[in-house]
């Protein structure tokens, strides 16, 4: 597992900010990581969310029937959280929201700068209210108490995927959604991964530039080759 200091982490996630999930996905292809990609399912929530970059925390549970008054465990599993991470959240729930607007405040408050959520979300004009983007893939009026619990977390977890049926993301993978979707960049490869598609980004700016230009599509591929 690799270990980044603090200022490592924020410096490494305020840079993927300024890069889309299209160049990391292709620069991973590259890498020999073809299925990193999660499902189309995964749709921002409110729809103006934006971008989330940060490094996963996971949080895992399952569908089971017990008494109305709360789970202590899905709070307990939110306290660990800080900053700079995404919270990520596992399971086999089925029409029910995995949490809703206080648990979002809760985790903002903690620095928690988004949530991925393989499952349902729930007051979402209020969660917008927060600036707090989530990434669901469904949106539900229904309660996850007395129908599902929080079993663990910061363990591997599998989400949905789009080449594959399940994507593992481990605790300090990264997290990275946009307007094309969402990915998960392995921890062992996130700063090279970085650097390469800093280094994809700012070829296609130069790309875009020339075209402006008056270069053709034609002429650019010959002189910078796919991208």
């Amino acid at each position: 597992m690799v270990s980044f200091t603090a200022e490592q982490r924020n410096d490494i996630r305020t840079r993927y900010q300024r890069v889309d999930t299209s160049n990391v996905a292709d620069v991973l292809d590259t890498l020999g990581y073809m299925d990193q990609g999660l499902s189309p399912d995964f749709l921002p929530y409110p729809h103006t969310a934006g971008r989330i970059a940060g490094w996963a925390y996971t949080i895992r549970g399952q569908m089971t029937p017990y008494e109305l008054g709360g789970d202590a465990e899905k709070m307990k599993a939110c306290q660990g959280l800080s900053e700079g991470d995404i919270s990520v959240w596992s399971g086999d729930g089925h029409g029910i929201c995995y949490f809703g607007e206080l648990i979002a405040i809760g985790m903002k408050e903690r620095g928690c700068l988004g949530a991925l959520v393989d499952g349902g979300v729930r007051d979402v004009r209020w969660i917008g209210a927060q600036n707090f983007p989530v990434y669901a893939r469904y949106r539900t009026p229904v309660q996850s108490i007395g129908r599902w619990k929080v079993t663990g977390c910061q363990v591997p977890v599998y989400m949905r995927g789009a080449t594959t049926p399940l994507v593992q993301v481990n605790p300090g993978d990264f997290i990275l959604a946009d307007e094309d979707g969402a990915i998960v960049i392995p921890q062992a490869v996130v700063e090279q991964v970085l650097a390469e598609a800093e280094a994809l980004t700012q070829k296609e700016e130069t790309i875009r530039a020339e075209l402006q230009k008056g270069l053709t599509l034609a002429e650019a591929l010959a002189e910078y080759g796919h991208v």
